[in-house]
């Protein structure tokens, strides 16, 4: 009969130890090799009727290695669903010498360990205590519409030819290519570019002004580039590394164009909203105005969510079995890792199991579940909205459509994933003091990113 006994080996990391008998595995071992034996096949002989004592020695060994695995692992099992232990990631096998080694041909008792990573019980005082936290809010104003207006309308605006670069929002149409100091190219990684002349880095655009179809600029980035400059502009047009900094280049330039912005107009409130009847500009503004307050609501309710998920991360006190999960983290993947591939990667390892523990904890506290109607739901909502369509427009292939849908385990389980986490911070936004602030854009996203903030101030670990 098989025994339990458990020991602990540091911070929740424990090491439960199965004392098998003999009989405890033996009969698992006869089982699996009679059914082995059906199916076994070796030349010379019918389809499961390899004698016995050959199958023995074929295989007899490894199986029985596995029924002692197994035979471990039901007992593991059973005794921890008595205890009720929660455990981190699954049991890793302990390793004990030889003494859990099996031997077909003469079996003993055999005791096998396992280490287990116990999850911790915790208090979420930021809760608890109703902390504060602030949501922004950014109005529109009139700078900022008339500012989405300029772009709406470069962005369909038509490109004129001209015959000089005279000014920023002149594009530029070039070709790019390794060369001498004197110009003479290998025609070596050509470049054919198109920018606006704005986008260009600042000496480069001194040297560009006046040109005409057919001038040259020689340069070399590391000249023509700002420290700031130079890595955005050797990745991208150079899609060069940091080694051609000193590289010579020439420019050539083949044609020069004019953006003419699109007038306001019908035309243009078509490009923009392309399924709505738009009367005149006083209605285009405030459909624009509506489109543009959503999307910073949806920045700013980013910026909100990211606060508590980093206020709650950084506040709430929670003890883990490092070096248990260290060794799983190195070992339990398909891929065994590094102890430095460890290392780099546990602190953002560690940051999202402490968010797992939380949020898990949160569901558990306020019951919070999702149902499948509502995956459904949510699934055909976004379906309707690709084909512009209403949910009472008459839609006869729907419903085998959906079906199909729903079969799909991984839109099914994203859908899932992306609910419960709008409902974790549904919930817990009305367990803390929320204090609205307006604020206006430039100094929104001159704010300190919320990780670096918790960070700092946070609880350190």
């Amino acid at each position: 009969m098989a025994t339990v006994t458990r020991e602990n080996l540091g911070t929740l990391h424990d090491k439960i130890v199965i004392k098998l008998a003999k009989e405890d595995y033996l009969p698992f071992f006869e089982k699996s090799l009679k059914q082995y034996a059906k199916t076994a096949t070796l030349k010379g002989f019918r389809k499961g009727e390899v004698p016995a004592g050959m199958v023995r020695k074929m295989v007899g060994q490894s199986i029985m290695n596995e029924e002692v695995v197994k035979t471990a692992s039901r007992q593991l099992e059973e005794y921890m669903r008595a205890e009720r232990l929660s455990i981190f990631a699954q049991p890793m096998i302990h390793n004990m010498g030889n003494n859990n080694r099996p031997d077909m041909n003469k079996p003993v008792d055999i005791d096998f360990a396992f280490e287990i990573g116990i999850k911790p019980d915790f208090e979420i005082p930021a809760l608890r205590d109703k902390a504060n936290i602030t949501k922004y809010k950014i109005s529109i104003d009139s700078r900022m519409l008339d500012d989405e207006l300029e772009r709406i309308k470069r962005r369909f605006g038509a490109v004129e030819g001209q015959d000089t670069v005279i000014g920023k929002d002149d594009i530029i149409f070039c070709t790019i290519e390794e060369s001498d100091a004197d110009g003479n190219t290998t025609g070596a990684n050509k470049i054919e570019e198109t920018a606006v002349l704005e986008k260009m880095p600042v000496q480069l655009r001194e040297k560009l002004m006046g040109g005409i179809a057919g001038s040259v600029v020689v340069f070399r980035p590391a000249d023509v580039c700002t420290e700031a400059e130079l890595p955005r502009f050797l990745s991208d047009p150079l899609k060069a590394g940091p080694e051609k900094a000193e590289q010579y280049y020439t420019l050539t330039l083949s044609k020069v164009g004019m953006l003419i912005p699109m007038e306001m107009g019908f035309e243009l409130y078509e490009k923009v909203f392309p399924s709505a009847v738009i009367k005149d500009e006083a209605d285009f503004r405030e459909k624009l105005t509506v489109e543009l307050q959503k999307e910073y609501d949806r920045l700013t309710g980013e910026r909100y969510n990211n606060e508590m998920f980093e206020m709650l991360v950084h506040t709430t006190d929670i003890t883990l079995p490092v070096p248990f999960l260290k060794r799983w983290l190195k070992e339990g993947g398909e891929q065994k890792k590094t102890e430095l591939e460890v290392n780099n990667e546990f602190g953002a390892f560690e940051h999202q199991l402490r968010w797992q523990l939380i949020s898990d904890k949160v569901i558990m506290d306020n019951n919070i579940r999702i149902s499948k109607d509502e995956v459904y739901e949510d699934i055909k909502g976004r379906v309707l909205a690709y084909y512009d369509m209403d949910a009472d427009d008459e839609a006869p292939w729907m419903d085998a459509y959906m079906d199909k849908v729903m079969q799909e385990e991984k839109m099914a389980d994203e859908t899932f994933r992306r609910l419960i986490t709008d409902k974790i911070f549904k919930s817990i936004a009305t367990q803390f003091t929320t204090e609205e602030k307006e604020i206006d854009e430039k100094e929104f996203f001159t704010l300190p990113n919320p990780h670096e903030a918790h960070h700092h101030h946070g609880h350190q670990h």
